[in-house]
């Protein structure tokens, strides 16, 4: 199969385009012929060696974790899917070796849910990650509540995008930082935003002037400190970008692959509550290309790239 694969820690030039072995579909696993795979920033962070402490890589590997493609192959003890099942998966195992930027990925059934129909293939591949770090932050971490007031940092962002819109069907009052250029943005999303910058924590005490329930943190650094800063004694503090947040009372929360949640985003997504802009497409042999603009760090929304689309019945070589 088609594949970018890389053989060593490093930039965007060491990401390769060409041949790479079919995985094997085990016991628990669903064999996906891929149609989009999303960008998101830990997956260039796990190609520079930044998650080396935490796993181990068996190279050269397959970088992605976000997918939407078709079942070709349903593993020996799978039931959950069919053959010709569409579907979206946050496909992250515990190494760095099998992702899904390649034509095809073995998915273990815990990763994946069915795709949304009122999305298109692209947008469904940038909702599991992104989409799954909102939710789980929000439900799980925070506790989001009916009538709180909630500070979301990079809120045009993949993950903050997300939290804007989940909080605000929660019911909550969100204000979301984000660059000018973005501010129409976020309040199409249902947040009120506000600048980046000095002044900020001023800014902030001004559209909240009681302080905040529960704050968001997905930048780290200045941005944690005021965050901690602004919030009611008693709030809630979450940051998926410092550690230093434990320093302030606060949760270090990562993501995990859960069905259950995800297939929750996926009705949300279905139901039109949640929405996922897509910013850029590439093909698969510029993948590289989509790295570099994630880099940056002013997308919004999702960069997602696309695999070439032909169905077959069955993987080939079965």
């Amino acid at each position: 199969m088609k594949a970018i694969s890389y053989s060593a820690y490093g930039g965007a030039d060491v990401l390769e385009y060409g041949e790479r072995p079919d995985p094997k579909v085990g016991p628990d696993t669903v064999l996906v012929k891929v149609r989009a795979a999303a960008v998101n920033p830990v997956d260039w962070k796990a190609r520079e060696g930044y998650l080396d402490a935490a796993l181990d890589a068996v190279f050269p590997v397959i970088p992605g974790w976000d997918v939407s493609g078709v079942v070709v192959q349903p593993g020996a003890a799978v039931d959950e899917f069919a053959v010709g099942d569409e579907v979206i998966g946050y496909v992250r195992e515990d190494f760095l070796s099998r992702g899904t930027f390649a034509e095809y990925v073995a998915a273990p059934v815990r990763t994946l849910a069915r795709k949304p129909l009122s999305l298109s293939f692209e947008e469904a591949a940038g909702l599991p990650l992104a989409g799954l770090t909102a939710y789980q932050v929000l439900h799980r971490t925070l506790r989001i509540r009916e009538g709180e007031t909630v500070l979301v940092h990079a809120a045009a962002g993949g993950v903050g995008s997300f939290a804007v819109q989940l909080a605000r069907h929660t019911g909550a009052r969100v204000i979301g930082t984000a660059s000018e250029h973005n501010h129409d943005h976020v309040r199409q999303l249902g947040g009120e935003p506000v600048a980046y910058g000095d002044g900020l924590a001023d800014r902030l005490r001004a559209l909240a002037p009681d302080g905040f329930d529960a704050a968001f943190d997905t930048v780290g650094g200045e941005t944690l400190r005021v965050s901690a800063d602004v919030l009611k004694p008693g709030g809630r503090l979450a940051s998926i970008a410092d550690g230093e947040v434990l320093a302030y009372g606060g949760h270090y929360a990562y993501v995990r692959p859960d069905a259950t949640d995800l297939t929750r985003l996926a009705e949300l997504a279905e139901q039109g509550i949640v929405s996922v802009h897509v910013e850029q497409v590439f093909p698969l042999e510029r993948a590289a290309d989509a790295y570099r603009l994630n880099e940056q760090g002013r997308t919004r929304g999702k960069i997602v790239v696309t695999v070439p689309w032909e169905v077959p019945d069955v993987r080939p070589d079965l």
